[in-house]
């Protein structure tokens, strides 16, 4: 008897696949061109991916230049790529005198001024002459009338390019700052400041070192943008499918198989993925339409996709953009924030795959049949070749090279492992480039002698690779749609440097944190009074005054995530929320991990959650449902950053030092709290459970998560009924049968 499968159940098409990454992926929607305008826009998107990969490899030029290049970039592809308004005709073919390749002449002039507005900077660097202008370093604070014109352009059209490929919140959160700094003593209260004045503020705005010429265009331009490419390069020549292949030999045949597929494809996916969409799309065409043949609900099914798709911006040791601008307002090594991420990442995906496990248990739902499991020795054979360039680029990332030098490494090797081939001699040139490029790396002593013979040996072996070849027009395909995914990155960290010279200039952020602080020491003292027996309480005021700015600040990032990209949200927000949490003694490693993982949150929190409404596409599924199932299996991410703020030993690199004991102790308390939060998730453990001992699990759950001798007795003391419950039911089941 053959099994019928549903037409719904089947997946949807490549094309179909194609248009929902179009859809909620910020910058994968773009302006159909004319053919000679798209050869043209491609060999400029080469040029500036091939310009970035350069330059990470041979050296960067001076700062203001490189991001001088980086931004003229930005402007010519989004101005070229992206309609004003998105509304269909404007995405769509109009011949017209008015338009170049489909492209108005409005565009065009806008183009070319942030052309100009982006290079000047360089050119007037070191003063010209000609046209009375001085030194760069005689015009800070005292600009010219070149100095404020093209810096007002640059304001304006990095606001536009934002707008143009993000949508409206994040320019419009910007303005409310330029209003803030600019108008200053008609605030009131504590946010009053004697204002910035104009010529000043638009000095700050674009010279190097704040604002838009700031830290976060400079680790864009400088590492983010490699890390994209890479992954998308590494995704074609199949790194990804060889992720879902061993998932699947993984996980696939246990209860609740494709879902835990998911989880893990995810999983290992978001090492070389920063996007939440292209992740859920990626895995989810394979992963969602197995769960619903396996009976899964299409909501759940698109949820469980969403929420472990959403954990690649925290999985290291790539995580998204926002992880290499933390280390640089940290000062400290990319290394040690990969590090501190480890047992987070851990906790978000225990949480989902507990709800899983938990929700295939509670619906009887059986593992993949044998007969659809990849065999794990064709695999290997066909794609172990793959795995050399994410190798490659963590090799040279964990001994103390730049992120920069070791995306060039793992970009390298990923056009050697697609497109090299031993059996091809002149294919060869790939890889003979590369290993001329660390014999010359090491004969000027960039790379010791160790390194050299692996990376030499790694190249070798890459072109070994039994898959079949890469051509130049595929790998350019690639290296385009890699620079239109940076698009929107890049334009989110030239406008968001605004916001980080307002906070700098006015130190709003510090005013605010000082007011989260007060009112929640207030309130915590209100509350003390209310829950204290006898002078007896479980908690302190000062825990109390902690938990509720946590609260409080985890709000604000998720609300404020609402269509915002994760790096923009993060850049905003740590500098607002930093100084409250550092006035409570939160560490500085965490209080940065906090603000990220809740702007990640914000991915999965409806009304706007992109990775689940691209799941829901995918599912067929009401997105608000989906959004709903996403946000409840991503619960581990949610208590996950209360969790390190409470206990720093669980980033292992905190300040506070590191303790074997305590961290054991620590990590078990905070997986008890999140697997009790997924049965009262999911109403499941031994046997269905009913509403009020899943109010319980949910209790003692939260509970859980402060770690401390005091709190996890009374958790235990919360969750027992429960416990007891569920044995005594599970017994009489045993007995009936």
């Amino acid at each position: 008897m053959t099994e019928t499968v549903n037409p719904q159940d089947a997946g949807p098409s490549s094309e179909d696949l194609a248009e929902i990454e179009r859809k909620y992926e910020e910058g994968a929607a773009t302006r159909e061109v004319t053919p000679i305008a798209y050869n043209v826009l491609r060999v400029i998107a080469l040029v500036f991916a091939l310009y970035h990969f350069i330059t990470a490899g041979f050296g960067l030029p001076a700062d203001h230049w490189h991001m001088g290049w980086h931004l003229s970039g930005l402007f010519i592809l989004t101005y070229a790529f992206y309609p004003v308004f998105k509304t269909k005709s404007l995405f769509s073919l109009q011949p017209s005198r008015m338009r170049i390749g489909n492209i108005p002449v409005y565009d065009l002039i806008f183009m070319l001024f942030g052309v100009a507005a982006s290079l000047y900077v360089g050119m007037a660097w070191r003063g010209i002459p000609l046209l009375g202008i001085e030194e760069q370093t005689f015009r800070m604070g005292n600009p010219n009338k070149f100095d404020i014109f093209f810096g007002l352009v640059l304001i304006f059209l990095v606001l536009d390019i934002a707008r143009r490929t993000l949508g409206w919140v994040l320019p419009l959160i910007i303005c409310v700052f330029m209003s803030y700094a600019l108008f200053g003593p008609h605030f009131p209260g504590l946010l009053q400041h004697p204002g910035v004045k104009f010529n000043t503020f638009v000095s700050s705005m674009y010279f190097p070192q704040e604002g838009i010429f700031g830290v976060t265009l400079w680790v864009v331009s400088t590492i983010v943008f490699h890390f994209v490419l890479f992954g998308v390069i590494a995704q074609r020549t199949g790194l990804g499918q060889l992720f879902i292949d061993n998932a699947t030999i993984l996980a696939g045949r246990y209860t609740g198989g494709p879902a835990k597929v998911s989880v893990i494809s995810s999983a290992f996916f978001g090492t070389i993925s920063g996007s939440s969409v292209a992740n859920t799309v990626s895995t989810g065409a394979l992963t969602i339409p197995n769960m619903k043949r396996l009976g899964y609900p299409g909501h759940f099914a698109g949820g469980v996709e969403a929420a472990s798709s959403a954990g690649g911006q925290i999985t290291p040791p790539i995580m998204g953009a926002a992880a290499f601008i933390m280390a640089e307002f940290l000062e400290v090594p990319y290394t040690t924030i990969v590090i501190a991420a480890i047992f987070p990442a851990l906790l978000h995906y225990v949480g989902v795959f507990s709800v899983v496990h938990l929700m295939a248990r509670k619906l009887n739902l059986q593992g993949m049949k044998k007969e659809m499991l990849p065999k794990l020795g064709e695999v290997w054979r066909a794609g172990w070749a793959n795995i050399i360039p994410l190798i490659g680029l963590l090799l040279v990332l964990f001994s103390g090279y730049t992120p920069f030098m070791s995306a060039f490494v793992g970009i390298s090797l990923s056009v050697i492992a697609g497109m090299s081939r031993i059996r091809q001699p002149l294919t060869l040139v790939y890889a003979a480039a590369f290993i001329a490029f660390v014999l010359w790396k090491y004969s000027n002593g960039g790379f010791a002698l160790p390194m050299t013979a692996m990376l030499i040996a790694g190249s070798l072996i890459a072109t070994l690779n039994p898959q079949e070849r890469i051509k130049i027009p595929e790998m350019s395909d690639a290296m385009t749609l890699g620079v239109k995914y940076a698009l929107a990155v890049g334009a989110a960290s030239a406008a968001v440097g605004i916001v980080v010279g307002v906070i700098n200039t006015t130190g709003v952020g510090f005013r605010i944190g000082y007011m989260v602080t007060q009112g929640a020491g207030a309130l915590a003292s209100d509350l003390y009074a209310m829950i204290s027996v006898s002078g007896f309480s479980l908690f302190a005021v000062e825990d109390l005054q902690l938990f509720l700015s946590l609260v409080f600040i985890a709000i604000a990032c998720i609300l404020m995530g609402a269509g915002i990209p994760t790096t923009a949200l993060y850049i905003m927000l740590v500098s607002v929320a930093q100084p409250a949490l550092a006035q409570l003694g939160v560490p500085p490693i965490a209080s940065h991990m906090f603000v990220l993982y809740y702007g990640v949150v914000s991915e999965i929190t409806p009304p706007v959650c992109t990775s689940a409404y691209a799941a829901a596409a995918i599912a067929n599924s009401n997105p608000f449902r989906t959004g709903i199932s996403a946000f409840t299996l991503g619960l581990g991410k949610v208590v996950a950053p209360m969790a390190f703020v409470y206990a720093p030993v669980l980033l292992f690199v905190s300040s506070t030092g590191f303790d074997f004991i305590e961290f054991s102790y620590t990590a078990t308390s905070c997986i008890a709290g999140v697997i009790a939060l997924s049965v009262a998730v999911v109403g499941y453990w031994l046997a269905p459970m009913g509403v009020f001992f899943r109010i319980l699990c949910a209790l003692a759950g939260i509970i859980f998560i402060a770690p401390s001798i005091k709190a996890d007795i009374f958790a235990l003391a919360v969750v027992a009924p429960a416990v007891i419950s569920q044995l005594n039911l599970r017994k009489r089941a045993t007995a009936l049968n």
